[in-house]
């Protein structure tokens, strides 16, 4: 399953030997078939339906005690087993149960396994070690080598010192220079149809896998080095400065990274998909405690208010103003953003600002509140800030700014989810990686950034209704989505305007509105202003009711790049939401999911949307199980429902 990288860098051809020994392993229904070949190299083939996915693909990791596991490989035995058992998610991001059915083969080798998993919907694979000390991994080799020219959306990224905020570039694989490399996830169309999606799950102590152009038609992995020497900056960071030549320090007896590929044969199989989650280990504890809910945040829209008596800005009054909003529209949380603390000490608060007076304000509104950290102060005072907020009655951290992920910082983030959970505090990564199974491995990890979200309105227009309609089959496969929606000023794509204070999104009201339903966030963001909401009653009415967890999840329509329609389900009440992106069109919607009579009410794009991307209609209608509803969605436009 693996081979070495040549040391001049030049990439490996994939190929196998026709002499080499091979294994098979398919999915529980049979479309999904794996073939690992051992002989100089282990290489694994992924057929679907008969279709070739992925020829013979080279895997392999190096290590400095001159062992290079997966070449060479002589198979002392083969296990081969199954597992079919429903899984009930502690925080449920996409439905109340989760079926985990899978065949799984190991192959044992002197001191390592390869294990594969094969399910319906996707595949994995992991080494596992049994050396007896510590040691150095030199190298890893994650090949895909794919049969064709395959359509990519490729996350480009310039550096690995990286927030992971990427576009999804849609361009040929061929299209792809060879210097070029993106961070994971990554969605590829084999044909009209299939679709393969690639990332990693239960990624601790190791560096997270970036992918880089190698060859016509070929990905392999690529990985930051260990950090030896840092340089800390005035503005509360800390860049790695020297690297080692090893990726990772590692105990001799562990599991490393799944390497993961979803494969499917339809876009809407993307949005349900929670491979990345069911490949994460369990959590460990009782995690009865965390709460879901919806949060009024203050950085992006700047704490500009209108009409209060008092002076906006990073102060209690602002806060207490939050609080009061947030309290009469059932939001669970406010986040205090950015500018609380002093720059380097998380401990103490500017004068300005008295956590303990604002948490026990919030108490009698049935608000908590949330603090914003930059990783490195937090760091440096980790423990003793932990303390404190607890101290103070604070529920959360949102940590911000890490911006990479070599094995230390992967390491800091598992270092801030355990001793958040033992404060019994929730934590939203920003400036983070892409998930990779934290919310089954630590509920209390609610969701993170890793994309193109509302604030880049704020200083660009990149991200556009195209972009936010590529999202739900890209960057939220792979887990919660802290895009942080819900802009009351927006424009069409060719008005929009850049205003860092008083900033708009792109795309319609109802837009904006739908992302609710669509992005899948446990702790969900209201970004703009209060007295921004206050003057929208009616969309007030929708997002003080619309939930952050669901029971279930049924896709309605969905392209990605184009549109997406989901209805999902929160006990006995259905909530819609629709993204369109530079298209927009009409859509039937046959409700064969709800029961009995029903009453929906409705959030579309209206009449003179065209003249303005805030203009919306509210409709109410009854509706009866088996009716078909039709929606129009304008260009970069939107649709939301409540139907109870």
């Amino acid at each position: 399953m693996n081979s070495k990288l040549l040391a001049t860098g030049f990439s490996l051809m994939c190929f196998f030997s026709m002499s080499a020994e091979k294994y098979t392993i398919q999915s529980p229904d049979n479309r999904l078939s794996v073939t690992v070949s051992t002989s100089t190299n282990t290489t694994y083939q992924v057929d679907f339906d008969g279709k070739r996915i992925l020829d013979p693909s080279p895997i392999s990791m190096t290590f400095d005690n001159g062992a290079s596991i997966g070449r060479n490989m002589k198979v002392k035995d083969m296990i081969k087993d199954s597992s079919d058992k429903i899984i009930k998610p502690v925080i449920r991001q996409k439905s109340a149960s989760i079926r985990d059915n899978y065949n799984s083969m190991k192959l044992l080798s002197d001191g390592y396994n390869i294990e594969f998993r094969v399910y319906d919907d996707g595949l994995a694979y992991r080494f596992h070690t049994d050396f007896p000390d510590s040691l150095k991994v030199l190298s890893e080799e994650a090949t895909f080598c794919f049969p064709a020219d395959f359509d990519a959306f490729f996350p480009e990224e310039r550096t690995m010192l990286s927030a992971q905020q990427p576009v999804f570039k849609p361009m040929k694989l061929s299209e792809i220079a060879t210097d070029k490399f993106c961070s994971t996830p990554i969605l590829l169309k084999a044909d009209d149809k299939v679709r393969v999606f690639i990332s990693e799950s239960d990624l601790e102590s190791y560096p997270g896998m970036f992918l880089r152009k190698q060859g016509k038609h070929e990905l392999a992995g690529k990985y930051a080095a260990v950090s030896l020497e840092d340089y800390r900056t005035d503005d509360r960071q800390i860049f790695p400065t020297k690297r080692a030549d090893y990726i990772a320090k590692v105990n001799g007896t562990r599991n490393f990274p799944w390497r993961a590929m979803i494969v499917t044969d339809n876009d809407a199989n993307l949005i349900t998909n929670q491979l990345i989650y069911k490949l994460a280990p369990e959590s460990k504890g009782d995690f009865s405690w965390v709460k879901p809910g919806k949060i009024a945040w203050d950085w992006y829209n700047a704490l500009v208010l209108t009409g209060v008596d008092f002076k906006c800005g990073v102060n209690n009054d602002t806060y207490k103003y939050y609080i009061d909003f947030a309290s009469r529209n059932n939001i669970e949380y406010v986040v205090i953003d950015d500018g609380w603390s002093e720059a380097w000490d998380v401990t103490k608060t500017i004068p300005e600002i008295n956590i303990p007076e604002l948490v026990a304000y919030g108490k009698k509104k049935n608000v908590d509140l949330i603090l914003w950290v930059s990783w490195a102060p937090f760091r440096e005072k980790i423990d003793e800030a932990f303390d404190k907020f607890n101290e103070w009655g604070v529920k959360g951290i949102k940590m911000d700014f890490m911006n990479r992920d070599d094995q230390e910082m992967v390491d800091f983030y598992y270092e801030v989810a355990r001793k958040a959970a033992d404060h019994k505090m929730l934590v939203d990564f920003h400036g983070a990686y892409k998930p990779t199974g934290w919310i089954h491995t630590f509920p209390n990890v609610l969701t993170s950034e890793g994309v193109a979200g509302l604030e880049n309105h704020k200083w660009g227009s990149f991200v556009t209704p195209k972009h936010n309609v590529t999202l739900p089959f890209t960057r939220m496969v792979a887990g919660p989505m802290d895009y942080t929606p819900g802009a009351m000023k927006n424009l069409h794509e060719k008005d929009h305007q850049i205003n860092f204070n008083l900033p708009a999104s792109v795309g319609t009201r109802c837009h904006q509105l739908g992302m609710y339903v669509v992005y899948e966030s446990p702790l969900q963001m209201l970004a703009d202003t209060p007295t921004a909401y206050e003057k929208e009653p009616e969309c007030m009415q929708f997002l003080s009711q619309v939930p952050v967890v669901w029971d279930e999840t049924k896709v309605i329509s969905a392209a990605v790049g184009e549109h997406i329609i989901v209805a999902r389900r929160n006990g006995d009440t259905w909530y819609l939401g629709g993204m369109a992106g530079e298209k927009g069109g009409s859509f039937e919607i046959p409700l064969d999911f709800i029961k009995g009579n029903k009453t929906m009410t409705s959030w579309e794009d209206g009449v003179n949307v065209d003249l303005n991307a805030e203009d919306f209609a509210v409709r109410t209608k009854k509706v009866k199980a088996g009716d078909k509803i039709s929606i129009s969605m304008y260009d970069g436009g939107g649709f939301a429902a409540i139907i109870k």
